[in-house]
């Protein structure tokens, strides 16, 4: 088992990779999607403040700038693992069937194919309208360390999305008023059926393993939207659609922990035997849907000895990385967090591989 530190666009700095490093981490998660809209993003050229792509909301990742971050990443002694999740701008029409839906698919291929020449192997993505939406931030771990929780019907009101956004994020800031009509599971499913038959293949030309976050929130519907994988069972259904290596999951152990149903040991079981994980989520959670709160990674419900264990028994010898973690009480509050959670983490895998 590898230790990793994910690091949104904004993060990917020389420092927080240098941290990384530090931090007894060998490999690197990139998320190359402009989730806080804040300031420019400049190419990936050596010196500057983070490694991220053009602006330019049409632009595609190209094999300069994925060559670009990767070289970033080797350049502090680490590995890039994967890129997670693509930019809505990407793929809004694969998503909701629109009328650029096939020009975006042949977009979609481009970015795999060129992860492929840049020597990426892992694409990590969330076949989702609605997105990770509904948690509330409160004192909810340890010691009264901020976090996210969600409380379903105490939490904030669903509303409908309105045209121009995709997974909470805006694509068209010129879009007509109104609202992104209904979407069932079953018409999602199909969407999905389309996309993986068409992209496996190429990913397997490409040597890019295709790796499909669960819900998050793990609810059946979110804001009036149907969602995919929100109970373990569901984990199987996504990968028989297309049975192949290449198509695979991104498996966050919190999110299944959340879920109403399954037990999740056995779901880190069935889908490791299977070689099916490309990469894990780590963190831990105390509750269930409808309502639960992400604590300190030694504090939840799941027994995380336990889980990794069950990980190295059945060979995973992929990449884990913290998830979220709370907020703590000092300066660096979130570089203090995830320091928590990777020593924690890298102490028991040490311990694990020496058989203890």
């Amino acid at each position: 088992m590898k230790l990793g530190l994910g690091l949104y666009r904004h993060m990917l700095t020389n420092e927080n990779l240098r941290f990384a490093k530090q931090a007894g981490a060998t490999h690197i998660v990139a998320h190359w999607v402009d989730y806080f809209h804040e300031g420019p993003r400049l190419p990936a050229t050596d010196g500057q403040k983070c490694w991220g792509v053009s602006d330019n909301r049409d632009h595609l990742w190209s094999y300069e700038d994925l060559a670009g971050l990767k070289a970033a990443v080797n350049k502090e002694g680490l590995e890039l693992a994967a890129i997670e999740n693509l930019d809505p701008s990407h793929w809004y029409d694969v998503l909701l069937d629109g009328p650029r839906k096939r020009e975006q698919m042949e977009n979609l291929k481009t970015i795999i194919r060129n992860m492929g020449k840049a020597g990426i192997p892992v694409l990590g993505y969330n076949f989702s309208i609605s997105g990770v939406w509904g948690h509330v931030v409160g004192p909810f771990a340890r010691g009264g360390a901020e976090t996210v929780g969600f409380l379903g019907k105490d939490g904030p009101k669903e509303t409908a999305i309105p045209n121009g956004q995709i997974w909470n994020m805006i694509y068209d800031p010129d879009a007509p008023p109104g609202t992104i009509g209904p979407v069932t599971s079953d018409q999602l499913w199909q969407r999905l059926t389309g996309f993986l038959r068409e992209m496996v293949p190429v990913a397997e030309e490409a040597d890019v393993r295709l790796a499909a976050h669960p819900d998050d929130p793990p609810m059946p519907a979110l804001r009036g939207y149907g969602r995919l994988v929100y109970q373990p069972h569901l984990f199987q259904r996504l990968l028989d659609v297309v049975p192949s290596y290449y198509n695979s999951i991104e498996f966050c152990q919190g999110t299944t922990a959340e879920m109403s149903e399954g037990d999740v040991y056995e779901t880190i079981d069935r889908l490791s035997r299977q070689k099916a994980i490309a990469y894990v989520h780590l963190r831990n959670v105390r509750g269930k849907v409808p309502h639960y709160h992400e604590v300190f990674i030694d504090e939840g419900d799941v027994d995380i000895v336990k889980a990794l264990r069950i990980y190295h028994r059945n060979g995973y010898d992929g990449v884990i990385i913290p998830d979220h973690t709370p907020q703590m009480a000092c300066a660096a509050s979130w570089h203090a967090g995830m320091a928590l959670a990777l020593g924690y983490i890298r102490g028991i895998i040490h311990a694990i591989e020496r058989g203890s």
